[in-house]
Order: C-alpha cells, then sequence, then structure tokens
C-alpha cells in the first residue's frame, strides 16, 4: 500500500512541476517580397535523376510558406536556462532519400545519439563541417547502412553536405538543453515545459541570418511571439 502511495504522489508531484512550467510559441515572419523557389537538378547523377522523374527538386534554403511564414527556421533559447538535462536515449534521425537529407534543419543535444541513414540504392557520403566539435566524414555505399555520432560541444549550427552530391545540405543546431524548434510549413514553432524565468531567444536562418529577443515566463503561462526577418539586398 505505502508502494502505491508513493507512486501516486511522485506522479502527482511531477504533474504539478510540468504544470508550473512555460510555453514560449509562436511564428517566424518574412516581410517583403518572397524570392523565386530556386530549382535543383539532379542530371550530374543518373540515379539522382531517376528518383525525381527527371524534374527538378525545390531548395530548402529559403522556403517562403503560402501564409508569408518561414520554414526551416531554428528558434532556441540562447541565453537564461539554468541546470544540467539529460540527453534522450532515442536518436535524432537524418535521413538521406532521394538524394536529399531528411529533415534539412533539426535540433540536437550534446550526448544524445545522431543516427544518419542511407535509404537510396546508391553511395552518399555524409561529411559534417563544425567549428567547435569533431569533424566526421563518412561514406555510405548501401541502401540501409546506419552510423552514429554524437557531439560533445554545444554548436549553432553544424553544416552537413554530401561530397558526391553538392546540392545536398542540412544543419543540426547542437544544444546543452531541451528547449529548441524548427519551424513548419505555417512559420510555427514551440518550446516547451521551460521553467519561469527571463530567457533570451535566438531565431536562425541559413540564409537570412539571426533574429534575438528576450522573453519573460510565468509558472504555467503560455507566451505567443514573433520574428520577422527581411530579405537581404
Amino acid at each position: 500500500m505505502r508502494k502505491l502511495i508513493s507512486f501516486a504522489f511522485l506522479i502527482s508531484f511531477l504533474s504539478f512541476s510540468f504544470a508550473q512550467n512555460a510555453t514560449i510559441k509562436g511564428v517566424v515572419k518574412f516581410k517583403g517580397e518572397a524570392p523565386k523557389p530556386r530549382l535543383i537538378s539532379m542530371k550530374a547523377d543518373r540515379q539522382c535523376d531517376a528518383i525525381h522523374g527527371g524534374k527538378p527538386i525545390t531548395a530548402e534554403d529559403v522556403v517562403v510558406n503560402q501564409n508569408g511564414t518561414l520554414k526551416w527556421v531554428f528558434v532556441y533559447v540562447k541565453e537564461g536556462v539554468k541546470g544540467k538535462y539529460n540527453p534522450p536515449s532515442e536518436p535524432v534521425v537524418l535521413d538521406q532519400q532521394g538524394c536529399w537529407y531528411h529533415p534539412h534543419v533539426f535540433g540536437i543535444m550534446v550526448g544524445q545519439k545522431l543516427q544518419i541513414v542511407n535509404s537510396d540504392p546508391l553511395l552518399h557520403n555524409v561529411h559534417s563541417m563544425p567549428k567547435k566539435n569533431k569533424p566526421f566524414n563518412v561514406g555510405q555505399p548501401v541502401k540501409g547502412m546506419k552510423n552514429e555520432f554524437t557531439f560533445t560541444t554545444p554548436e549553432v549550427m553544424v553544416p552537413f553536405k554530401c561530397d558526391v552530391h553538392p546540392w545536398m545540405s542540412a544543419y543540426a543546431g547542437v544544444l546543452e538543453h531541451p528547449f529548441y524548434s524548427v519551424t513548419n510549413d505555417k512559420g510555427e514553432f514551440e518550446i516547451k515545459n521551460l521553467p519561469p524565468g527571463t530567457y533570451t531567444l535566438e531565431a536562425w536562418h541559413e540564409k537570412l541570418g539571426t533574429l534575438t529577443q528576450s522573453v519573460t515566463v510565468k509558472a504555467g503561462e503560455v507566451k505567443t511571439i514573433e520574428f520577422t526577418f527581411e530579405r537581404k539586398k
């Protein structure tokens, strides 16, 4: 009976603790005339080109959504986080499919496994180019191959490329905490379970740079904010 009571108390305590945490959500907007989508031809590799039926695909470096927001913006808490956070046991997966990285932008914690998968029946070469972490460069010639890596130091951002297919690129935001998000096809982001406090949030975009703002949240609060990028001339 005591064990049941203790377990129930623990669940109640954890529920109360999470209820006291805050959420920051919002959108990242784009101001100005949206650039025309940049088309990428894969004719340099017959196998890649065949996968897409000989048609070009749209680059993901600047994706302006239909509602005037931006996709693939990495939004994270840059300053203000206190305490230590253990990385999740499940890995982050970076897949190579259709001669393309999926996802294009992602977040990962220091010490969390990054699992890189080749879902294509052809050779890919995964080349990371960090400035603070140890780089790696590995070939995956067979469909279904997997390699796992971890980062040891926070770094925003770590670029990836494929030396075989130069149009392939991806970016990882490496943090010591789990308070980050990537905007979707509506420009939305959400960062949950933040302890009450004042934080500096940064929005990173690979072509448009960074924006920051200070945000104060109270216990249990859901705060909505916006970032607005303008196209650089």
